[in-house]
């Protein structure tokens, strides 16, 4: 634990022992002690401008235990408030970021897409025929990646950031499409086609939206993927 953490809990434990000898009946509570991160409360009681709260209770509330010895009472912290002695803020999910797993697995599919839209940008830009097959290699290869990415989600970043990846999947394997059915269709393919493509814009804004998660370790959605 740090040291202000510690010292927080051991206040906490030792103001708490003291209601081992007991309440007298006449007190009344006129509080209630929450803990954050943890359902529930527990009464308190003021007695001379003290506070004072059943150390049972108390153990109850954060999932902790009681040792007896003697006249020694050991209050023992639940292992999921980790070495630093507190559990994750409300406002953050104990299973937030990306995993290392993931990340490496979603780095590696989206430098598959790159790869596949820069040899689909070269053939555009420089007429050259375009074949399906080669294209095949292109999306197969980003699609065994992508799987592999899927298996390796585990965390809620993980799953919102797959959806966006599918989406950057889906959209690139729509303009491939595109661009083979006009050249399938003896249709003119100017040079600057992809330039003026709505689609393709989607894909590159889709990318930096991407990289930038990847960069920060947090999930973000600004709609750029849909």
């Amino acid at each position: 634990m740090h040291g202000t953490a510690r010292g927080g809990w051991q206040t906490l434990v030792m103001f708490t022992m003291v209601t081992v000898l007991g309440f007298s009946q006449t007190n009344q509570q006129d509080g209630t002690l929450i803990v954050s991160g943890h359902a529930g409360q527990v009464p308190v009681i003021h007695i001379n401008g003290l506070s004072y709260v059943a150390v049972d209770a108390l153990a109850r509330l954060i999932n902790g235990s009681i040792g007896y010895q003697g006249s020694q009472i050991t209050l023992t912290l639940p292992a999921t408030l980790g070495a630093e002695g507190t559990t994750p803020p409300a406002n953050r999910p104990a299973n937030s970021g990306f995993s290392k797993d993931f990340l490496r697995a979603g780095i590696e599919t989206m430098s598959d897409i790159r790869e596949w839209r820069s040899a689909l940008l070269n053939i555009v830009e420089n007429g050259y025929p375009v074949f399906s097959d080669s294209m095949v290699h292109y999306s197969m290869q980003a699609a065994t990646d992508l799987r592999l990415t899927s298996v390796a989600a585990t965390t809620d970043s993980d799953h919102n950031a797959l959806k966006l990846l599918n989406k950057e999947f889906d959209h690139m394997q729509e303009l491939s499409n595109k661009i083979l059915t006009m050249r399938k269709n003896l249709t003119y393919i100017a040079p600057d086609t992809l330039k003026n493509d709505s689609l393709d814009q989607k894909i590159i804004t889709c990318a930096h939206a991407l990289a930038a998660m990847a960069a920060s370790n947090e999930f973000q959605d600004n709609g750029s993927c849909h």
